[in-house]
């Protein structure tokens, strides 16, 4: 992969930076909805069995997107390394700053 995580994004988040940069870039093959509803089981076994990922359409606009299996659970699994991060980085900047007793935060809230 060409360069590196900019200063404060984690490697997980410049991945996933870079994976919707791809995703943004890339054609889709489009399924309008009425042609799932006539060929519903060949357009699931395209994705399920074919490796496609394919963009449902109503009247031209993409509405929603069918991926496999496999490539649902890879997304969760990168959210997943996302959150694990920013949990890590939120300890941290606790152990750096501190915290904020819970009487200011009242206070700022009723000066707000």
């Amino acid at each position: 992969m060409p360069g590196k995580a900019p200063a404060g994004m984690g490697p997980v988040g410049f991945l996933s930076q870079m994976y919707n940069k791809v995703l943004m870039d890339q054609a889709y093959t489009t399924v309008p909805a009425t042609e799932l509803r006539e060929h519903g089981s060949e357009i699931v076994n395209r994705v399920a069995y074919g490796n496609e990922e394919l963009v449902l359409t109503r009247r031209g606009k993409p509405i929603a997107a069918l991926i496999s299996l496999a490539a649902l659970e890879a997304l969760h699994r990168l959210e997943d390394a996302q959150d694990v991060l920013e949990a890590a980085a939120a300890r941290a900047d606790v152990r750096k700053r501190g915290t904020t007793p819970w009487e200011d935060v009242k206070a700022e809230l009723r000066r707000s």
